[in-house]
């Protein structure tokens, strides 16, 4: 009993909390790219006086928000592979051996 109470104490518990925390930022790092791009571009635009460049703060902004969903796509990427390594999530390389036993060729008896 108490070497299960030992590990229970010592696996963190706030863990899912910050993973859903890292998901939900994403949506919320989208959102401030965008709108500092949009910032960017209206000081742009106020210190030269010419309106396009507003467009370019707004492309910095969208480009900053794009980066940021590839960086997540990565991240999640990455542990899917090291997840699809393991034996137990092998689904892959089972459906493969499932494939090659199958034989679609002409029979003859």
């Amino acid at each position: 009993m108490d070497n299960k109470n030992k590990s229970e104490q010592e696996t963190p518990k706030i863990k899912p909390i910050i993973e859903a925390a890292d998901s939900l930022s994403l949506g919320i790092s989208i959102v401030v790219a965008v709108v500092m791009g949009v910032g960017i571009g209206i000081l742009l635009k106020k210190f030269t006086g010419i309106g396009w460049t507003l467009w370019i703060g707004v492309f910095i902004g969208v480009a900053a928000a794009v980066l940021n969903v590839y960086k997540a796509y990565s991240k999640q990427y990455k542990e899917y592979e090291e997840l699809a390594k393991k034996p137990r999530y092998a689904i892959k390389k089972q459906l493969q051996d499932d494939e090659d036993d199958e034989d679609y060729g002409e029979k003859k008896y």
